[in-house]
Order: C-alpha cells, then sequence, then structure tokens
C-alpha cells in the first residue's frame, strides 16, 4: 500500500547476537554478509523525534522490533513482533504499524528487510517504550545496555537507518528479551547506533 506521504526520523540503537563488528555491517565501503552464527536474533529500535504519516503527527513515539531469521533457510524471512510506543493515540499506532510494516512504498523502508522478504509476523503489540542515547527498555522483558564502542578507523553503516548514514559500533552491556517466543540473555554481543530519516520521496 503505497500512496502516503510520510517522513519520520530520530535516533536508532540496534543490538544482535553476532559479535562485534557485527559481519553485516558496511564497514569501510565494503559490504558484509552472513551472520556469526547462521543464525541472527535482537532488538531493533527507534526513537521518532520528528514524524508524520499521512496526516498524522508521530513526534515523541517510540518503535521496537524483536526478530529472528536464519542465514540458511530460503529467502530467510524474518520471525518478529512488532512494539508500539503505549503513549501513542490508536490513530498514532495505526500509522507506525501501517509504515513499519508495510513500508508504504517509501525508496528505503520498501527494502526493509522484513518487508521485502517473505515474514512471520507474531505479534504486534502495545509496550512502554524508553530509548535513550545507550539503552532501551520494551515493557517489562526487554532491557539493551550499552556503553562501550568497538575500536576502529573504519566507517560502520548499518543497512536499516541506511548505508548512507555513518553509525558507531558498540558492544551490549546487556541484551534481555523475554517476549514469548523470544528468550535470550546476551552480554558483549554487537551493538550499533546512529541517526534515521525515512521518507515517502
Amino acid at each position: 500500500m503505497g500512496g502516503v506521504s510520510f517522513r519520520i526520523r530520530g535516533s536508532y540503537l540496534e543490538s544482535c547476537n553476532c559479535e562485534a563488528i557485527c559481519p553485516c555491517r558496511m564497514v569501510g565501503g565494503v559490504p558484509g554478509g552472513r551472520s556469526t552464527y547462521g543464525v541472527c536474533y535482537g532488538l531493533l529500535t527507534w526513537r521518532i523525534e520528528e514524524g508524520r504519516i499521512g496526516d498524522v503527527l508521530v513526534s515523541g513515539l517510540s518503535v521496537a522490533l524483536v526478530y529472528s531469521y536464519d542465514d540458511d533457510e530460503r529467502g530467510s524471512p524474518w520471525t518478529l513482533t512488532l512494539h508500539l510506543d503505549s503513549r501513542g493515540s490508536d490513530e498514532q499506532r495505526e500509522a507506525l504499524e501501517l509504515l513499519f510494516l508495510d513500508g508504504l512504498g517509501g525508496p528505503h523502508t520498501a527494502r526493509l528487510p522484513w518487508i521485502r522478504k517473505a515474514r512471520h509476523l507474531l505479534a504486534v503489540r502495545t509496550s512502554e517504550i524508553e530509548l535513550g542515547p545507550n539503552r532501551a527498555t520494551v515493557g517489562d522483558g526487554i532491557v539493551l545496555r550499552t556503553t562501550r564502542p568497538v575500536p576502529t578507523e573504519e566507517r560502520v553503516a548499518c543497512g536499516v537507518p541506511g548505508y548512507e548514514r555513518h553509525g558507531r559500533e558498540l558492544y551490549a552491556d546487556e541484551l534481555t528479551v523475554d517476549d514469548d517466543p523470544f528468550d535470550w540473555e546476551l552480554r558483549g554481543n554487537c551493538a550499533y547506533a546512529s541517526d534515521f530519516d525515512y521518507a515517502s520521496d
């Protein structure tokens, strides 16, 4: 479903079970490849500082996505749960759900892996989401803390916010997810922070 104009921008923070620097990243302009262990699972978060989807303002709201995929499964479809900010109205959450699950034909959003590929959507949940520069909490069961940068002289970029954007590769101090059926607790794995700017044109 395209045809809806939108623009959202803000800060992005993610972590997965890969070793740092995540091999999916583009490092020094060189594209990445397979995940460290062949099966990747993690948490992606977006804090929207300014945003509009159609006529709906979504500034100040956050979105989180918990996922897993297998590099060796045909098409490597994502299995995911989408969390929408409980501070938003029904209208705001509906707009965010549409954008983050459909892409609305945006040149970047339509190419996000869980949108362009086949996927297994487990649930869309309304959750309290708190995002800061080095942390994320989603509901009662999801915590990400990251304070340690990975030393590197190379430019590191991630495809979700966009390879054209420079970000910071980090070590996760904690990535705990208790979000049925997802359940893990990791430390020392990779994390990544940058900004994002998604628009319909």
